[in-house]
């Protein structure tokens, strides 16, 4: 028996956010190159997507470059950059396909231009599509973030559109790069490794987080039901008590 059978549906989360990691260990396991290992990872990141949008999850946000990996290699960054060209270019029908939105967040002026080209082409194309939204993180950081936030809000109160006093939670959260989507309540990362690395920081803030010590080519459908039944089986308090929650 699957684990998706053991799922309850009134408890799927909305958002799912994944840190992909663990390519280049899993390359190096097999004897290859690190960009072996992203190229691997595609297969994940199709199954995965495919798993998400049958569970009824409406936004799949995934880490897939971010702003500190651009000090990677060259030949490790040119390799990644093209392997996103190609996967954009051949998956983008099986978007449509299956009624899946794509978007981006993060520093896209910083992508050289045929991705971001690529990019927006498959975005446009995809706009209409409504069963869920597969958000890249590209060129991503949460502090990156943040601070082009907090910029928009200081000038919107240096232009007198906004009062200072009247800034609160909801005016940070309506400037960040995910201001249309519910805040994550599932985080995953695959590797084994143990922390957020700069990721979605502020919209965290609540989210249940899922360490596994799968690398991510390895990683599939079943692994995100274990995920998310071990989600569905915590007790989420947001700072009150068992008895007030029940």
């Amino acid at each position: 028996m699957s684990t998706k059978d053991l799922l309850n549906q009134d408890k799927m989360p909305k958002h799912i956010a994944i840190i992909m990691d663990g390519n280049g260990r899993w390359a190096k396991q097999q004897g290859k190159l690190r960009t072996f290992g992203h190229a691997s990872g595609v297969t994940a990141v199709k199954d995965v997507t495919e798993g998400a949008a049958e569970l009824g999850v409406e936004v799949l946000t995934l880490y897939a470059f971010s702003t500190e990996n651009w000090n990677r290699p060259k030949f490790e960054i040119d390799a990644l950059m093209s392997l996103l060209v190609q996967t954009i270019s051949k998956e983008t029908e099986t978007l449509m396909k299956n009624n899946i939105r794509l978007a981006t967040i993060g520093d896209t002026n910083s992508l050289p231009s045929g991705v971001k080209e690529k990019l927006e082409k498959a975005i446009a194309k995809t706009a209409g599509n409504s069963r869920m939204t597969l958000v890249l993180a590209l060129s991503y950081s949460s502090r990156w973030e943040i601070t082009k936030a907090v910029r928009e809000i200081a000038n919107e109160v240096k232009e007198g559109k906004i009062d200072v006093d009247a800034i609160n939670e909801n005016t940070i959260s309506s400037h960040l790069t995910t201001s249309e989507w519910p805040d994550p309540e599932l985080m995953i990362r695959t590797s084994g490794e143990t922390r957020i690395s700069n990721y979605l920081l502020w919209q965290l803030a609540y989210a249940e987080l899922y360490f596994t010590t799968k690398l991510w080519p390895d990683f599939r459908k079943e692994d995100l039901y274990e995920a998310i039944y071990n989600y569905q089986n915590r007790e989420r308090r947001f700072g009150m008590i068992s008895e007030q929650v029940k």
